[in-house]
Order: structure tokens, then C-alpha cells, then sequence
């Protein structure tokens, strides 16, 4: 099994040719733009799934392996609560064994203000039938027997599950490639062909494809992809630094937080750890661009939020990154074929000792793999799930906020709906694009 996300290191698996045309591109590799291939091509669809570098190797490979309802966004719940049946039918289907497991999402209450917050997002969803619940100070302890802390309660989800993002993603790629998606990695789209305010086409490094249909999902990267064809969106990108211990002892079945280290139990025995409740920030020029928007929730969590001055070379938001360029010239999508942030090795000391601490009867915790991953986030917390104004044939699926790999086959079936013209059987209003040029205040969903 593969203990590390996957990277420029892993070998290239999707190597087809680029078609002269499709009925309709993806562009990007990761959990959303592989399920939305997936369920194009179920809707009949001739779809091409490009990849600039390998498929999952950013964040959909980087992040914690929850599957979770718990915490959404009211709007997000019911694409979230659609998700959960779609993977199980999806890892059904794989045939491999990612470690779907369905053990359950915790979160710890730490003082009686966090369980007041917990208890007020369960009363904003209590209309949902999500299977959240608020325990006490007994129940948290016996849910997580051997914690160190006696804490007031928790807020838990039994029903939500677990997975290894970096198995799943390459298994969901091979599911669509057998059921018809050509899939191509090392290919970065560098832009569309547009004719008359409509896509006629996508320019690609390994050439033009004609399309009338493309959707981007490119995570960190979709910003600056949009960026060149005059669409605006306000999207920045926050490290987070995880790491993966050797086999221990189980303390609890599934995924759980007090805020200052996150747990999940793996398939290999075990633990993926991380900073619960803090991030660093390069500072760019999208970052200067987009601050008004930002306000809201920098008023609410700036304590949460680590500044860096500027972002390494190459970077989406870095100062020298290129927002600007030919059809025919490399691209900065070619620069930098996977983004590979360097983890920072006095958080994770952090959360690891914060870990050793809430469960000392397991000793010295040892650290097999640590990584970082860059986590493209917006404003209000919810992600952008829209059909572009201005640009007739662009959808957009991005800004998941670290929410993406669970919802990942909800927003995928949503997508391709969206673009087939079927029903979608949500109300995504909160999703739109215009939200951010209609002059209205952000509205930060919950920060869970």
C-alpha cells in the first residue's frame, strides 16, 4: 500500500492520446473532477479527464481521509448526505479496497462555548435527518476511552465515514477509465478556445481539443487558470501540515478533534494526524485582491491563521507566478506539474505531542510520513458550483475549502448534471459564482 500522498515520484497511469474532440473536458484530476468524469460518462457523455501532473496528487491525496457530514454548511449537508451512498456504490464498483469504513466523525468540546457552537449547528440542520447528536461528559469519555482531559461533550455523527485519500482517488481514476473516460495525465490545459462568448475548445500542451463543455476542477489552481480568461474569483490557499504514524495501539475507530491535534484511524493500524485548528497563509497579490472580501472570517479566526510573506516560486498566488500567457507557451500549470508544499516539521512536533498527550498510555507516538498540502479556500467557506455567465460552457467546481474529499461524489453527480441539463435536486444558490460581484456581505459558513 502506497503511505504517502502521491507526487511527480508516483509513475504516470493515464497516458492516452489527446482526441481531436469530445463532447466534454475536465480539467483536473483530483476527487471532484474525477467523479464528475465518472458520471458524465454514465449520462452517456464523451468526456476527457486532463490532469496537469498525476491524478490526486494535491490535495485530494493530502488530506485527512474524512468523510463527513458533520460541520457542513446547511446548503452543503444535503450534497454531503448524497455523498455518503455514492461512495460506498463507488468503492462497490472499484473493486480495490481504500478503506472505506463507516466509524464516525467526533468533535471534542474543549469548554462549554465550543459544545454552545456544536449545539448550534445541530439546530441549524435539524431538518436534514443527519444523524448528529450532542453527548456529555460520560459519553464523550466512553466513546474515546483513555483520553488524558475530561472534556464537557462532543458533537458526533456515527454514520460518517472514513477513507485513504490516496488510494481512493487512483481507484475512483481507474473506475472511469474502464467505464470509457479518457483520462491523460502530464497534460495541463493552458486555455480555452473561446468563439462568439462560448467554448469552442481547450489549448492543451499536447494540443487544441474542440469541446463545447468544459469543467474546471482544478483546486488551488482553478483561480489563476480563471484569472486569464477575465473571470474573478476570490480564492486563496492555506498550508496545512499533516503526518502519518506507525501502527499503534486503537484509541477510537474513527476521525475525532479537540481542535489542537486531529486523529483518524487507517487501514494500516495506524493514525493521521494534524493541527486541528490552525494553518499558514502565503501572502500574494490575490491575497491583497481579494482581503475585503476576506474580512468576515479573518475577524472571527485570524488567531487561527499563521502569515508567511510570500509564497514559494512557483505557487499559484507567488509574487513571480505569471497571470498572463499565449496559447502557445508553457504555462504555469507546467512549471509546476504537482504542488508540493514543504510540511512544517514544529507543527507537527506540535500535534504529535498534543496526541501523546491525550493518550499517554501509548508511549512515545513514532512518525512514519509527514507531508503538507495547500487547501484552496473562499471567503464565505463554500465552494463555487456554477455555470459561468460570461463564458457560455465553463462550469466551475472549486473552492472546496478542505471539505472536498468527502463530498467529493456529490459535487461530481452535481457537476455533471449541471452540464447535461438534468435535475440537479439541490438548491445551490449559495454556491453561485456572482455571490462575490452582487456587493452583498460574506456570509462565513460554519468553521467545523
Amino acid at each position: 500500500m502506497i503511505q504517502f500522498p502521491l507526487g511527480l515520484h508516483t509513475p504516470v497511469e493515464h497516458s492516452a492520446a489527446l482526441p481531436q474532440s469530445a463532447d466534454a473536458v475536465v480539467i483536473g484530476g483530483g476527487v471532484v473532477g474525477v467523479s464528475t468524469a465518472i458520471y458524465l460518462r454514465r449520462r452517456g457523455v464523451n468526456v476527457v479527464l486532463i490532469e496537469k501532473g498525476r491524478v490526486a496528487a494535491e490535495q485530494s491525496s493530502r488530506n485527512w481521509g474524512w468523510i463527513r457530514q458533520q460541520g457542513r454548511d446547511p446548503a452543503e449537508l444535503p450534497i454531503m448526505m448524497e455523498a455518503r451512498p455514492l461512495w460506498k456504490e463507488l468503492a462497490a464498483a472499484s473493486g480495490e479496497d481504500f478503506g472505506l469504513v463507516e466509524a464516525g466523525v467526533t468533535y471534542i468540546a474543549r469548554n462549554e462555548g465550543e459544545l454552545a457552537g456544536f449545539e448550534k449547528w445541530l439546530d441549524s440542520v435539524k431538518s436534514s435527518g443527519v444523524d448528529s447528536r450532542i453527548l456529555d461528559a460520560k459519553e464523550t469519555a466512553a466513546l474515546i476511552p483513555g483520553m488524558s482531559t475530561h472534556y464537557p461533550g462532543a458533537l458526533t455523527t456515527p454514520t460518517d465515514m472514513r477513507a485513504e485519500p490516496w488510494l481512493a482517488v487512483p481507484a475512483l481514476a481507474r473506475l472511469a477509465a474502464r467505464e470509457g473516460v479518457t483520462i491523460i495525465e502530464n497534460c495541463a490545459a493552458r486555455a480555452l478556445d473561446i468563439q462568439s462568448g462560448r467554448v469552442a475548445g481547450l489549448f492543451t500542451e499536447a494540443g487544441r481539443i474542440a469541446v463545447s463543455e468544459v469543467v474546471l476542477a482544478g483546486g488551488a489552481w482553478s483561480s489563476l487558470f480563471l484569472r486569464r480568461h477575465g473571470v474573478t474569483i476570490p480564492q486563496l490557499s492555506v498550508l496545512a501540515t499533516a503526518a502519518a504514524t506507525e501502527p499503534l495501539p486503537e484509541v477510537h475507530a474513527g476521525a475525532a478533534t479537540n481542535e489542537e491535534v486531529s486523529f483518524r484511524r487507517r487501514m494500516d493500524g495506524g493514525y493521521t494526524l494534524a493541527d486541528g485548528g490552525s494553518h499558514d497563509f502565503f501572502i500574494g497579490p490575490d491575497a491583497f485582491r481579494a482581503l475585503p472580501k476576506y474580512i468576515p472570517v479573518l475577524k472571527e479566526h485570524m488567531t487561527d491563521t499563521r502569515l508567511k510573506p510570500w509564497a514559494p516560486s512557483g505557487y499559484p498566488d507567488a509574487w513571480g507566478t505569471p497571470r498572463k500567457w499565449r496559447e502557445d507557451e508553457e504555462t504555469p500549470f507546467e512549471r509546476m506539474r504537482v504542488l508540493d508544499p514543504k510540511p512544517l516539521a514544529k507543527t507537527r512536533d506540535n500535534f504529535v505531542s498534543q496526541f501523546e498527550k491525550l493518550f499517554p498510555q501509548l508511549g512515545q507516538v513514532k512518525v512514519k510520513a509527514t507531508w503538507a498540502g495547500m487547501i484552496d479556500t473562499l471567503p464565505d467557506v463554500v465552494p463555487v458550483i456554477d455555470r459561468t455567465a460570461t463564458i457560455k460552457g465553463l462550469t466551475i467546481g472549486t473552492g472546496m475549502c478542505g471539505h472536498g474529499f468527502g463530498i467529493g461524489p456529490g459535487v461530481g453527480r452535481v457537476l455533471a448534471d449541471m452540464v447535461t441539463g438534468n435535475t440537479i435536486g439541490h438548491d445551490l444558490s449559495r454556491f453561485r459564482l456572482d455571490r462575490f460581484s452582487s456587493g452583498k456581505a460574506m456570509d462565513p459558513g460554519p468553521a467545523l
